[in-house]
C-alpha cells in the first residue's frame, strides 16, 4: 500500500509504503460507535443538579389537616407535585458517566477510521512544516498550496472542521501559525483518536514515517 508524500508547497517529494495493519483495516461501525461513545462519555463533566424533596428547604409542616377540609391530602409542600417542591428523577452532578475502553479496542477503532479516511482520499502526508517564525500568513500559504492537490480543495474553502493537522512532535511555531484558523486543529500524532478524526474532514500528517511507526505500535 503505497502513498505519495508532499512538501508544504504541495509538490510531490517522495513515496512511502503504508502498513496494512493500520491503513487496511475493514470498516467496523459497531466498534467505532462503541469507542467514540465511551470517549465522549469519559469527557462528560456533570454540572446540572436538581434537589429532591428531601433536599429542598422548608415543607416540614403539614399544609393542612388530613381530613375535613375537602381538599386532597398532603404531607409536605415540598412534594414534587407542588410549585417549589423537589424534582423527581432530575439530573444530579454525582452521576458517573465513565466507561472503560480496552486499549486494543481503542487502537483498532483508530485504525478503522484511518483506513476509511485513506480510502475516501481524506488523508494527505506532508514531509514537514517549516516556519521561521509563527506567522498566519505563512500558514495560509501552506493551506492554499495543499488545497491545489486533487481532492483537497476544501482545505482552503471549508469553513468548519476543515482539517486536523497531526504533527510528529510538539512545535509552538507550527501551532501558533495555525492558531488563528477556527476550522483547523493542530495536535501531536500521539494524541490521534477516533473522535477528532470523525470531527474533521481532512487529516494532514507531518513527519509520516515517525508518526506511522508510533501508530503501528499502539497494538503492541
Amino acid at each position: 500500500m503505497e502513498t505519495i508524500i508532499y512538501n508544504q508547497k504541495g509538490e510531490k517529494s517522495g513515496k512511502m509504503e503504508l502498513p496494512a495493519s493500520v491503513f487496511g483495516t475493514k470498516w467496523n461501525p459497531d466498534l467505532v460507535h462503541q469507542v467514540v461513545f465511551s470517549m465522549l462519555s469519559n469527557k462528560r463533566t456533570p454540572v446540572a443538579h436538581t434537589k429532591g424533596r428531601g433536599e429542598v428547604s422548608g415543607g416540614g409542616k403539614k399544609p393542612w389537616k388530613q381530613k375535613g377540609t375537602g381538599r386532597a391530602r398532603h404531607g409536605s409542600s415540598r412534594s414534587p407535585i407542588w410549585v417549589g417542591g423537589g424534582v423527581t428523577h432530575g439530573p444530579i452532578n454525582e452521576k458517573n458517566y465513565t466507561k472503560k475502553i480496552n486499549r486494543k479496542m481503542k487502537a483498532k477503532a483508530l485504525y478503522t477510521v484511518l483506513s476509511q479516511k485513506l480510502k475516501d482520499n481524506e488523508i494527505i502526508f506532508v514531509d514537514q512544516f517549516s516556519f521561521t517564525a509563527p506567522k498566519t500568513k505563512d500558514a495560509r500559504q501552506v493551506l492554499l498550496s495543499l488545497s491545489k492537490i486533487s481532492g483537497f480543495e476544501g482545505l482552503a474553502k471549508k469553513k468548519n472542521n476543515a482539517a486536523l493537522i497531526s504533527i510528529g512532535e510538539k512545535s509552538q511555531v507550527v501551532e501558533k501559525s495555525f492558531s488563528n484558523f477556527n476550522n483547523l486543529k493542530v495536535d501531536e500524532s500521539r494524541n490521534l483518536n477516533p473522535v477528532d478524526l470523525l470531527n474533521y474532514k481532512y487529516l494532514v500528517i507531518t513527519h509520516p514515517k515517525e508518526s506511522i511507526d508510533f501508530l503501528s505500535g499502539k497494538m503492541n
